[in-house]
């Protein structure tokens, strides 16, 4: 693993990647020596940035990797082809650790059980935070009138968020989504902002958005016609609780819950802390087998 220099905001202990997989090319970052392997998986409107506080959490006993998606933060941007579930296949070959414990925050975690469904080698377990998947119930979020969001049918429909958010990207995600889905003050300072800001601007910035939100509406049954887990997944909410807990108790055999009260939509970012004590209880149980 050839290590790069930064092209954005970074953190000690933490370095920088290119991977060549799959026809694309992925960004990733890694941390800590020692112990089973951990990939981390970022959420909307986010990038790897979004675990630079966990990060150095778990890496004091586990080996750390977290991506961009293809297209999010300095991965190649992405298009109509572009499958992020066997992009994550190729990383974790790549890679050459797995079978890896994956984290999934947001609507990457639609993309984490598809990975654990299709390549059950892959995955030791799945840990999925204030996620959801199409065909049980994610829809809903885009439903206005019954508590759901605008941007989910927004970011969905094809062609409109590179034609309305291109030099609008400070306006969507700083001043509208991070206010709008964190609850904890202080968490997500002025620098972390600049640092989203910075590489949903960049040129194909939204094109893996585009592609995560349109396949809610593509689905059509796939997700559902998936085969149920049989790896341990721990599933942790904040604000939407229990809805992850629901919707993983579906589709696993072996699900354990975590409640995180006063923390909004992206945990990670708010409480690192309190889901880093989570997940290394959960993974300490997964490896003691």
């Amino acid at each position: 693993m050839s290590v790069i220099t930064p092209a954005g905001a970074t953190v000690p202990g933490v370095t920088h990647h290119l991977a060549e997989v799959g026809g694309t090319r992925l960004h990733y970052v890694s941390a800590g020596t020692s112990g089973s392997p951990v990939l981390l998986v970022h959420g909307w409107p986010e990038t790897w940035w979004a675990f630079r506080a966990l990060i150095p959490l778990l890496a004091r006993t586990h080996r750390v990797f977290a991506v961009d998606l293809r297209g999010f933060g300095d991965s190649a941007a992405a298009d109509a082809g572009t499958d992020h579930a066997e992009d994550l296949h190729a990383l974790v070959e790549h890679l050459g650790v797995g079978p890896v414990h994956l984290s999934c925050q947001d609507i990457s975690g639609a993309v984490g059980f598809r990975l654990a469904a299709t390549h059950p080698g892959d995955v030791l377990s799945l840990t999925a935070i204030e996620a959801a998947l199409p065909g049980f119930g994610l829809e809903s979020f885009a439903d206005v009138a019954n508590g759901g969001s605008w941007h989910v049918g927004f970011l969905g429909t094809p062609g409109v968020p590179e034609l309305f958010l291109s030099g609008a990207e400070r306006r969507m995600i700083a001043d509208w989504a991070y206010p709008a889905m964190t609850a904890t003050e202080g968490a997500v300072t002025g620098a972390d902002l600049d640092e989203f800001v910075r590489t949903y601007s960049r040129p194909g910035g939204w094109s893996g958005s585009a592609v995560l939100y349109q396949a809610i509406f593509s689905d059509g049954g796939a997700t559902r016609a998936l085969p149920r887990l049989t790896v341990p997944v721990l599933a942790v909410d904040g604000v939407s609780a229990p809805f992850t807990e629901q919707t993983f108790r579906q589709v696993a055999a072996d699900v354990t819950a975590v409640r995180l009260d006063g923390v909004g939509h992206l945990v990670a970012q708010e409480a690192p802390d309190a889901l880093a004590e989570a997940v290394l209880d959960f993974l300490a149980g997964v490896d003691a087998g």
